[in-house]
């Protein structure tokens, strides 16, 4: 599906993220690429127990009141099932 300029929504959703992470670093003065660091690592080490959707994963930092909060929603992938004959 296309957008009413005529690109692609992915694009437009693909900025949408890296707006959303320009923001995040912002407001938490991490450094530079540290929330895609701490992306790649809690993919890492999640997906050595459970298989994950890695293009879906979203890690963000969400404000509670005076409190920040890692908001991490990493989907899983549904194990492929066998057929029985």
């Amino acid at each position: 599906m296309r957008s009413l300029f005529g690109r692609k929504e992915k694009s437009a959703s693909a900025a949408k993220e890296r707006l959303k992470l320009v923001l995040i670093h912002d407001r938490t003065d991490l450094p530079p690429g540290m929330m895609e660091d701490l992306r790649d690592e809690l993919i890492e080490v999640i997906s050595r127990h459970i298989d994950v959707d890695r293009e879906m994963v979203s890690i963000e930092i969400a404000q509670d009141g005076r409190n920040q909060r890692l908001v991490a929603d990493i989907p899983l992938q549904t194990p492929k099932r066998r057929r029985s004959r």
